[in-house]
């Protein structure tokens, strides 16, 4: 059996890393802001209004106790006497999170904090004088105290000496613990790592590579780590490398860099309020094109090619395709052209749709892509200042302050969509 010994001292990092988990976030944040206990109160964040079928997107650490998921249907909910349902406010949620990373800042520099997700971050503590006199843990004890103190949430934290090593304490170790903190170090990685399974237990590993490995024989991540490397690197390519000095607690990713998104592509989804006949669909999808256009302009980007994915109700299928443009654009009418030609051709009038998606990808830089010698340069000036102009104002005023005639459309979702946050309520 091969041991940690097979990767020298000198190539494992060696950091302080903190992993940071709001405990059960939209929904304690919905008890707290009931001035109630989230551990001994029933409460569901989802929106009744939808119906039985609506998926939940929280359920409170008392109703986790009790084995519901985190994630299901209302119709899958037992009869749980004095059940809260809590409509989602996406608005309040951000706002609380942006309340955290506040007190993050009292005890790190932004260039250490890592915002993962809205609910989740990661903060580079090595070279903190006070974690070198006192400790890691005592310097996380702080900040978990401090944040129960302001805003009465409970968080959950691992400690490692990487990124990946944190993730873990936090997940497999630190929400089972009593003071919700772990720290693990290398030497912790074969009894508390390796004994690990089903795959998709730790981080880096979906069901689909979860079952892949099983079929050849991985049960346990001490299975990969007492496997052969180039037989891994064979099977999977990098992802195989990568599993592999994950399995011996290995992560040479960088909080600083690493995490910064390199923006190759940008998307839009939604899922329609009810099925759409496909001929109703068009309106939605070319407001979606303006959605595209605003985070182009936004970011200095142009695109070459744009996708359009058309999905039918009860995931019983979908239509893709895409469009290539001659010249990297992010011009609202050549996007909304292309797409329209993308749905004449894939258009299937009998079927009903239910999702919509549309990508841009391959982006280059407004300052360094070249024209032609045959672009208009005039025409493509004013057409710039009329697009900045009304992105202008959508940034400034809000992105319902100028519509197009198709919202007035009854099919149209604009007013709905821009009265949410991630397709609920604000």
């Amino acid at each position: 059996m091969k041991n940690l010994n097979y990767f020298k001292e000198k190539d494992k990092p060696h950091k302080t890393i903190i992993s940071v988990d709001l405990k059960s976030f939209y929904a304690s944040v919905e008890c707290v802001d009931r001035n109630l206990d989230p551990f001994v109160t029933p409460l569901i964040v989802a929106d009744r209004s939808r119906g039985k079928g609506t998926i939940a997107l929280a359920v409170s650490p008392y109703l986790k106790a009790m084995g519901i998921p985190n994630r299901l249907r209302i119709f899958d909910l037992p009869n749980i006497p004095n059940i809260i349902f809590a409509t989602p406010r996406m608005s309040r949620y951000l706002e609380v999170s942006a309340k955290v990373h506040k007190i993050f800042l009292k005890f790190a520099l932004p260039e250490d904090i890592h915002i993962y997700s809205i609910d989740e971050s990661f903060i580079d503590i090595t070279n903190y004088a006070e974690v070198k006199r006192k400790g890691a843990k005592s310097y996380a004890k702080k900040i978990m105290n401090e944040i129960y103190k302001e805003l009465k949430l409970q968080v959950t934290i691992g400690i490692g000496e990487n990124i990946f090593m944190a993730k873990c304490a936090m997940d497999i170790e630190a929400k089972k613990s009593e003071d919700y903190m772990a720290e693990w170090t290398y030497d912790d990685i074969p009894s508390k790592l390796w004994p690990i399974s089903p795959l998709s237990k730790m981080w880096g590993i979906g069901k689909n590579l979860e079952k892949k490995l099983n079929a050849l024989g991985f049960h346990h991540v001490g299975d990969i780590a007492t496997s052969d490397l180039d037989y891994l690197k064979n099977k999977f390519g990098i992802i195989g490398e990568e599993i592999y000095n994950h399995s011996h607690g290995i992560d040479y990713a960088d909080l600083h860099e690493v995490y910064k998104s390199m923006n190759t592509s940008i998307s839009v989804g939604q899922t329609l309020f009810e099925n759409y006949d496909y001929k109703d669909v068009i309106h939605p999808i070319i407001e979606m094109c303006e959605e595209i256009m605003v985070r182009l302009v936004n970011m200095n980007k142009l695109c070459k090619k744009i996708y359009l994915s058309l999905g039918f109700p009860n995931h019983s299928g979908h239509v893709t395709g895409h469009y290539e443009f001659l010249q990297p654009t992010n011009d609202e009418t050549e996007i909304k052209n292309a797409v329209k030609e993308i749905y004449n051709r894939k258009l299937v009038s009998s079927k009903k749709i239910r999702r919509i998606n549309i990508c841009a990808s391959d982006l280059y830089g407004t300052e360094n892509y070249q024209l032609d010698l045959f672009t208009d340069i005039e025409t493509i000036d004013k057409k710039k200042r009329l697009t900045k102009t009304i992105v202008g104002i959508k940034n400034k005023y809000g992105s319902d302050k100028i519509t197009k005639a198709t919202s007035a459309y009854k099919k149209s979702n604009f007013e709905k969509r821009h009265s949410e946050i991630g397709g609920h309520k604000k």
